[in-house]
């Protein structure tokens, strides 16, 4: 019934920037949590960023000064403004939202870092 739709991802420099978008399709009610996870090969997905429908938001401590979240879970659109990007955060980065109790992905989008 609800269905995430991601833009965004791409290849940049080190030091460059990326602002990644999601959008939910299918629903009237808004999300009571968005949030932006990440994985890369090999490794476990990790939350990178995440913001309640109350307005806090976290950080995962590897991202914190440089990527920012932002959003209107009455709309059901969240942000993720990623800034001086490293190798490192080179991942396939996954939107994710809770609605009515339900948890929804997005399809992935590949965000590639080169040095």
């Amino acid at each position: 019934q609800v269905q995430l739709v991601e833009s965004g991802g791409g290849l940049v420099q080190a030091g460059g920037s990326l602002r990644l978008s999601c959008a939910a399709s299918g629903s009237i009610f808004s999300a009571n949590a968005m949030a932006w996870y990440r994985q890369a090969p090999g490794k476990q997905r990790e939350l990178v960023a995440a913001m309640t429908r109350g307005g806090s938001t976290n950080y995962a401590d590897s991202v914190k000064g440089r990527f920012t979240i932002s959003g209107e879970t009455a709309k059901n659109t969240v942000y993720l403004q990623m800034n001086s990007l490293k190798p490192e955060d080179t991942a396939v980065y996954y939107c994710n939202m809770v609605v009515r109790r339900y948890s929804y992905w997005g399809q992935g989008t590949q965000v590639t870092v080169s040095s």
